[in-house]
């Protein structure tokens, strides 16, 4: 017997865990079937034109997941990224996300001026250098998406960069947390700091970790 519509999208989702209104039409679907679907509480709206089924996981990952569908150039980073990777206590409020210093919104997709306006979930802005945003990037599966996160050693170098921010001791703690854990090594660190120019910052505290 051939399939109905409704069990094609419903093995479509099982299989990619976020589905985008393109994802239907190439699989021959209508888009508004996505709107059944998420009525019928087999998927959540995270975002426009991004769903998600229950399995793809935390509460915040899909803040995650949905910042990254909305800022695509952007990259997770700071205490955003310290809890992806499980490093220090801190527990934001807002997904914190680098952009490039130049990067100008386009009102014709959404919003005016110099930020970019998303509604939810919280976002914080901080703007990087080409060079700054370039190294350390780690990409990292979300269902079948891909979001942009700052690896471990970029993100203790960038929390003493911005610790007028975050803080010097949620800096000194990630640090810590992140040598202790071996999530990055002393060469990783100072390749790192050398990269966001703190290695006179961070010096005494990475000898003190020896």
């Amino acid at each position: 017997m051939a399939q109905t519509k409704m069990e094609k999208l419903l093995e479509l989702a099982a299989l990619k865990q976020t589905l985008r209104p393109q994802d239907l039409e190439r699989a021959g679907i209508p888009r508004n079937y996505l709107g059944k679907l998420a009525s019928r509480g087999k998927l959540q709206k995270v975002a426009r034109g991004l769903y998600t089924t229950k399995a793809i996981g935390s509460t915040e990952h899909l803040s995650l997941l949905e910042v990254s569908h909305r800022l695509s150039r952007g990259i997770i980073c700071l205490l955003s990224a310290l809890r992806f990777h499980d490093i220090g206590s801190e527990s934001p409020s807002e997904v914190w996300i680098a952009l490039p210093q130049r990067f100008r919104w386009n009102p014709r997709v959404g919003g005016a001026g110099h930020h970019p306006r998303v509604s939810y979930p919280p976002v914080r802005i901080v703007r990087f250098s080409e060079e700054a945003l370039q190294f350390g990037v780690q990409e990292h599966q979300i269902g079948e998406r891909t979001i942009r996160v700052f690896s471990p050693a970029k993100t203790v170098a960038d929390c003493f960069k911005f610790r007028n921010k975050i803080g010097t001791d949620v800096a000194i703690e990630a640090l810590r947390d992140c040598y202790r854990q071996k999530k990055a090594s002393m060469d990783e660190l100072w390749s790192a700091a050398k990269v966001c120019r703190v290695t006179n910052v961070m010096r005494p505290y990475m000898e003190s970790l020896n």
